[in-house]
């Protein structure tokens, strides 16, 4: 039986998609604010959008939720990833925004 991806696979695979599409996949920290998404992802023509990276299974925790929702009543996208078979398909809603 194959184990489940870990998390920090999973990011490394959304790293990797994204620079492939010449973008930015940036590590985001907001010290201070906690519950913020893993990483802000950039892409060409000034497509942006968060991203939530989890191990497969996992799901967000409250404050995780909370942040999500305050971040898409300002607008911005807020994906949560935890395959990296959905890396390909969130890529591609950012690009089409």
């Amino acid at each position: 039986m194959v184990s489940p991806m870990r998390e920090k696979q999973i990011e490394q695979k959304l790293v990797k998609a994204v620079r492939g599409m010449d973008g930015l996949a940036l590590k985001f920290v907001s010290p201070g604010f906690d519950g913020v998404p893993d990483r802000l992802i950039l892409l060409p023509y000034g497509r942006i959008a968060f991203a939530e990276v989890k191990a497969m299974g996992c799901k967000l925790r409250p404050l995780q939720v909370r942040r999500k929702r305050q971040l898409e009543a300002l607008g911005f996208s807020v994906y949560v990833i935890d395959s990296p078979e959905q890396i390909g398909g969130m890529l591609n809603e950012i690009r089409a925004t």
